[in-house]
């Protein structure tokens, strides 16, 4: 017997036409089935934890994600449902906000979401940009939704009364030149308004005046306004000259800087030419995608992110605008403050620099990075990497800095298990970064999907999580010690399709108590004082058939049943025995299984070679219970094999009786009963709310002939 070793997980669940590829050096990571286990970035593969109800939604909802800052009072839920906004923090407690919104909840996929401080920019092609603040102060919190208006500023002043005075008994030179002037209001945060119509006066040439000469210039009075700002007209442009805080100002013949020019109107998204894309780069606002113009991107001016009013000339701090030249018009899909500003269209992915500090518009330079292609899924930024997804939506790609190309490079991250993806869409994904760096991804048809990824170690591993129900939406907010992954999920329960919202349970520590591992779905935690036998509270659940964990045991059924045999009556369910803390919720499995092992031996390729495991030694880690089973011919290409396997029981006994089984870490051996098969393999799975981790897989293999 030869004896192998499967001590790295971290190739995640992979396509079953990579079975014959040995000569990868990921080859010995791989997984066949890696269905509601994490692979983490050590190696190991843990369960991943059950899923805590928070509340109960009138019907589908999709989530969006407010961060204020790290702490985790300031990081809520947005919950569009159809035709409303709610707002909920991470713990589900809903706010005051019940907003009136008309966005199609298919539509809400679509939104490009972009904040700043206590405001988020929403933007779609089929709606008017609009923003979403919270205003006053905790806990009191005010929300308001409504429609960005853009250059928004005080009233221009009416036209100045213009008077050349001569003041000067010398001086009779004929008034040949028609002086002209325009002012503005400038509120209290610095806004300036637009100009007002131009005032006139027959007078001097400026360069002609002599002593005494001068114009003096008043206006009505805007409010609001803290002051004016004066600007003179020099060779075709009103520059500026001067400030006044009232409404009345003297020429003395100040130099007119026409570096400094009154702004104008502009609004590229005027008659229903609404923006598809936002986000920040450079203290501008940066909008793309729209209607009429999908191929171009336009910046605010800096600081000013809803001022799109151009100096004349431009100025560098004026708003920008590019049309990206490619072979045809793509649509930009996503935009992205990444260093340089990354763009994202239907054919290709773009960057966006200048040659000095900043882009300004006159100084704009694009670079083609990829030729991909990209679908309206908005990216992930994780450390030094993007994520994005490729057109169509079926394949997810990642974009890094590239010293030796001096440009961005990347990789497809589902080209090992396209299967997961191809044939369906990814409606929504977040990114957890602790702990685990995992990405979380919902699937059109409801399946959860589980990216582990670190670009400098290479690692991206790919895994299903499935639950009684579809996952309809799935955002990250960040937390205390680790990030929270909230979900919206569609259950049937009773006949009857409800929605819940719920919260992905923290992961079991090497400090928890197992009475605190929580490994059931759409769950509760019920504690009392003194031990119970009838739990309340599960209202939710009426009818459904529970697991429970209480006091750190599995109550299972008389007849085994992993599901516990507990059926929810008035939202209530009776113990078997007295407990303290219960956990209670829908039952979930968790299987694994690696790929058959297959290498270049003395007597050549094991490749179609009869084979099957002896002696097999499971390496735990803080683990209860679990079961393992052989595969048998045809597993390997049939992802529901495991359903037909008959399991046997990793065996744990507690310490003392009556006690809960403390969680195990070291080695437990096994015997699979089978014989040989082409593909045999060792399948492992954990079907009780209860904790499991495994480190490694050792085991006896004996190759027989074809």
């Amino acid at each position: 017997m030869s004896r192998i070793a499967f001590r790295n997980f971290t190739g995640g669940e992979v396509t079953p036409s990579l079975s014959a590829r040995y000569d990868l050096q990921k080859f010995g990571t791989f997984l066949q089935c890696c269905e509601n286990f994490i692979p983490n970035l050590h190696g190991d593969i843990e369960r991943r934890p059950g899923t805590r109800c928070l509340a109960e939604l009138p019907g589908p909802a999709v989530l969006a994600s407010f961060r204020f800052n790290t702490e985790s009072a300031h990081n809520y839920a947005l919950i569009f449902s159809e035709g409303r906004i709610r707002v909920a923090g991470a713990d589900g407690v809903m706010q005051a906000a019940n907003l009136e919104c008309d966005y199609a909840l298919s539509d809400v996929y679509g939104l490009s979401m972009a904040q700043v401080g206590d405001v988020v920019y929403l933007a779609h092609r089929n709606y008017p940009l609009r923003k979403l603040t919270r205003s006053g102060r905790a806990p009191d919190y005010e929300w308001t939704l409504g429609d960005v208006a853009l250059n928004r500023s005080l009233e221009a002043p009416g036209a100045p009364t213009v008077t050349f005075v001569r003041d000067n008994p010398d001086d009779s030179a004929a008034l040949g030149c028609t002086l002209r002037y325009v002012v503005t209001a400038v509120d209290a945060d610095g806004m300036e308004s637009l100009p007002s119509p131009v005032g006139e006066a027959a007078g001097k040439f400026p360069t002609d005046w002599v002593v005494g000469n001068h114009v003096t210039l008043t206006w009505p009075a805007v409010a609001g306004a803290a002051e004016y700002n004066i600007y003179r007209e020099s060779a075709g442009y009103y520059g500026f000259i001067g400030v006044a805080d009232g409404t009345g100002f003297t020429d003395q013949n100040f130099e007119a800087d026409t570096s400094v020019t009154p702004k104008e109107d502009w609004n590229p998204f005027a008659d229903g030419n609404h923006p598809g894309t936002v986000t920040f780069h450079q203290q501008r606002m940066v909008l793309g995608g729209t209607r009429d113009n999908p191929a171009s991107f336009y910046m605010s001016r800096s600081g000013d992110y809803e001022n799109f009013r151009k100096s004349r000339p431009l100025q560098d701090d004026d708003p920008v605008e590019y049309m990206l030249a490619s072979g045809s018009i793509d649509d930009i899909t996503w935009l992205a403050s990444f260093g340089e500003l990354l763009i994202g269209t239907s054919g290709a992915e773009y960057k966006a620099s200048s040659s000095g500090a900043a882009i300004t518009p006159s100084d704009v330079r694009i670079s083609v990075e990829s030729c991909w292609g990209s679908s309206g899924l908005q990216p992930i930024i994780i450390g030094n990497s993007i994520l994005h997804c490729q057109r169509g939506g079926f394949h997810v790609r990642d974009l890094h800095y590239s010293w030796e190309n001096d440009g961005y490079s990347g990789n497809d991250l589902s080209l090992l298990a396209p299967q997961l993806v191809e044939g369906h869409g990814i409606r929504q994904w977040a990114f957890q970064q602790s702990p685990g760096s995992t990405v979380w991804a919902a699937r059109d048809d409801g399946v959860l999907l589980c990216l582990t990824y670190m670009q400098e170690q290479n690692v991206y591993a790919w895994s299903r999580h499935v639950t009684a129900g579809r996952v309809l939406s799935v955002i990250s907010l960040s937390g205390d010690g680790e990030d929270v992954i909230l979900l919206v999920v569609e259950r049937e329960l009773g006949g009857v399709k409800r929605y819940f919202l719920e919260r992905l349970a923290r992961r079991f520590r090497e400090s928890d108590d197992i009475a605190e591992a929580f490994f059931v779905d759409c769950g509760l935690t019920r504690r009392f004082d003194e031990p119970v036998t009838e739990v309340d509270g599960l209202d939710h659940l009426e009818g459904a058939e529970l697991a429970v964990l209480a006091d750190g045991s599995p109550e299972g059924s008389p007849g085994g049943s992993p599901g516990g045999g507990h059926i929810v009556k008035d939202g209530r369910i009776q113990l078997r025995y007295p407990a303290r803390v219960v956990h209670a919720g829908l039952n979930f499995r968790s299987v694994l299984a690696p790929l058959p092992v297959e290498t270049d031996a003395q007597t050549g390729s094991t490749l179609g070679k009869r084979r099957a495991y002896g002696r097999c030694v499971l390496r735990l880690f803080r683990s209860v219970g679990g079961a393992y089973a052989a595969s048998e011919r045809g597993d390997l290409f049939d992802p529901g094999a495991w359903q037909r396997r008959h399991f046997y029981d990793i065996p744990c006994v507690p310490e003392r009786f009556g006690d809960a089984v403390r969680p195990f870490s070291g080695d437990v051996e096994i015997a699979l009963p089978a014989g040989q098969d082409n593909d045999a393999s060792v399948w492992i799975m954990q079907d009780r709310p209860m904790p499991f981790r495994l480190v490694a897989i050792g085991a006896d293999v004996d190759f027989g002939e074809v």
